[in-house]
C-alpha cells in the first residue's frame, strides 16, 4: 500500500514539474516571438504614434504670445475687454517687445495676433521697428498711440488677453468653423468666416465620388481578371499594377495633357462626332474626379480580385441550374460573397481619396481644393503650425470614424454569416 502512495506521490510531482517545464517553455516562446516584433515596434512608434501624438499637441499649443509677451499678459489681468487698458499694459507691452532677441520671434508674435485680427501684423512690427520708446507708463501710452492709433481699439489688446494661456482650443475651434469670444464662450463664426465646414464636406464629396467610380470601374475588372486562368491573371494584372510604378506628378501631367481643350480627349470626342466644341474638363471637378479614379483604381481592383479568387465559380452555376435567371444569380449569388472585398476597396479608395493634395492642386480649381491643401498652405505659405495641425487631427479623427464604422460593419456581416 505505502509502495503505491510513493508511486502516486512521484507522479504527481513529475506531472507538475512536467507543467512548469511547459509554462517556461512556452513564456520562452512568446518573449521570442516578441523580441523579433521589437523593430517593428520601435519603428512604429517613431514614424507613426510620435509624429501624430506631435501633431495633436501643436494642435492645442499656443506659445507665441505668452512667450513673447510674459509682462503684457500679466498686466491684462482682470482687465475690462470693452475699454482701453492702463497706461502700464502699453509700458509692459513695449519692454516685452524690447526684450525680444530677434525679428522673427516679433515676426510669430504678429502672425499669431493677425490670425485673430487682421491688420495685426502690420500693428506689432510697425511698434517693434520703433523701439527704443523710453518715459512714464502715460507717455509710453501717448506715443503708441502717436505711432498708431489702432493701439486704443480694444480689439488688438483682447487677442493677447486671449492667447495668455499657452494652451488653447482656438485652433481646434477654428477647424470646425468655432471660435472664442472676448468672454470665452464658444460660438459659431460669422458667415462670411465660415469656410472649413464647406471645405471638408468637399473633400468627403469627391472622396465619395471617386470611390464609387473607382467600384464602378474596378469591379467588372476583377471579377474578368477572377474568371480567367491564373497564367492570365497574372499577366494582365501587372497592367493594374503600372501606375504603382510611376511618379504620381508624371500620371497628372499626362493627364494635363490629355484633357486640355486641344487634348487628346477633346479631339477624339470631336472626331467621332459625339461633340461640336471642347469640353471643359481641366481646373475644374471634372479632372480631378478623373485622374484621382485613375490613380486609386488598383487600390479597388487588388481587394476585389484577392475576395473573388476565392469564391467558387460553381455557385452561380448550381444557381442557374436550379432556375435562377444568370443576372439575379449574380447579384443574389456571387455579389454578397465580394462584400469583404468591396468594403475594404472602398474604404481604402475613400480613405486615401480624403488626404490627397497634389491632383487637386494641379487639376482643380479653386472650389475643387480639399483640406489637404489648406493644410500645406498653413503649412509653407501662412506658417501657421497649429491651424496646419488642427486641421491634420480633422483629417485623422476622420480616418479613425470611417475606420471604426468599418470595423462594426465588418463584425455585423461576420455575425450574420
Amino acid at each position: 500500500m505505502s509502495s503505491i502512495t510513493s508511486q502516486g506521490a512521484f507522479q504527481g510531482n513529475d506531472a507538475a514539474a512536467l507543467r512548469i517545464a511547459l509554462s517556461r517553455a512556452d513564456a520562452r516562446r512568446k518573449w521570442r516571438a516578441f523580441a523579433l516584433t521589437v523593430p517593428l515596434l520601435v519603428f512604429l512608434l517613431l514614424t507613426l504614434l510620435v509624429p501624430i501624438a506631435a501633431l495633436l499637441l501643436r494642435a492645442v499649443e499656443n506659445p507665441e504670445v505668452v512667450a513673447a509677451l510674459p509682462r503684457t499678459v500679466q498686466s491684462l489681468k482682470g482687465w475690462n475687454p470693452e475699454v482701453p487698458p492702463e497706461p502700464a499694459s502699453y509700458a509692459a507691452l513695449v519692454e516685452d517687445l524690447g526684450h525680444l532677441p530677434d525679428s522673427s520671434d516679433a515676426g510669430a508674435l504678429a502672425r499669431r495676433l493677425n490670425s485673430e485680427v487682421p491688420g495685426a501684423r502690420s500693428l506689432v512690427m510697425g511698434t517693434y521697428r520703433a523701439l527704443p520708446i523710453a518715459g512714464t507708463p502715460e507717455e509710453i501710452q501717448a506715443r503708441l498711440l502717436q505711432l498708431d492709433p489702432r493701439w486704443a481699439e480694444p480689439l488688438f489688446w483682447q487677442a493677447i488677453a486671449k492667447n495668455s494661456s499657452r494652451w488653447t482650443p482656438d485652433y481646434l475651434l477654428a477647424s470646425v468653423d468655432l471660435q472664442r469670444n472676448s468672454k470665452g464662450k464658444v460660438e459659431r463664426m460669422p458667415p462670411d468666416q465660415r469656410a472649413f465646414g464647406a471645405i471638408l464636406l468637399r473633400t468627403f464629396q469627391i472622396s465619395f465620388l471617386v470611390t464609387v467610380f473607382c467600384l464602378a470601374l474596378g469591379y467588372p475588372l476583377a471579377w474578368w481578371l477572377a474568371s480567367l486562368p491564373a497564367r492570365k491573371a497574372n499577366l494582365l494584372m501587372i497592367l493594374v499594377l503600372v501606375p504603382f510604378w510611376t511618379s504620381i506628378l508624371v500620371r497628372v501631367a499626362a493627364w494635363i495633357v490629355l484633357l486640355q481643350s486641344e487634348g487628346l480627349v477633346n479631339r477624339g470626342l470631336m472626331g467621332i462626332g459625339l461633340i461640336d466644341s471642347p469640353l471643359a474638363l481641366l481646373f475644374n471637378r471634372a479632372g480631378v474626379v478623373i485622374a484621382m479614379v485613375h490613380i486609386l483604381l488598383p487600390f479597388m481592383i487588388l481587394p476585389l480580385y484577392s475576395v473573388m479568387k476565392n469564391v467558387p465559380a460553381t455557385y452561380v452555376r448550381a444557381a442557374v441550374s436550379l432556375g435562377s435567371a444568370p443576372l439575379s444569380a449574380f447579384f443574389r449569388v456571387y455579389v454578397p460573397q465580394t462584400y469583404p472585398g468591396i468594403s475594404a476597396g472602398a474604404l481604402l479608395v475613400f480613405i486615401l481619396s480624403i488626404g490627397y493634395y497634389v491632383t487637386p492642386a494641379l487639376l482643380g480649381g479653386a472650389d475643387d481644393q480639399m483640406l489637404s491643401y489648406y493644410i500645406a498652405r498653413y503649412t509653407n505659405v501662412e506658417v501657421n503650425w497649429g491651424m496646419a495641425c488642427a486641421l491634420g487631427a480633422v483629417l485623422l479623427a476622420a480616418t479613425m470614424i470611417l475606420y471604426s464604422v468599418y470595423r462594426r460593419i465588418g463584425k455585423a456581416e461576420l455575425s450574420i454569416g
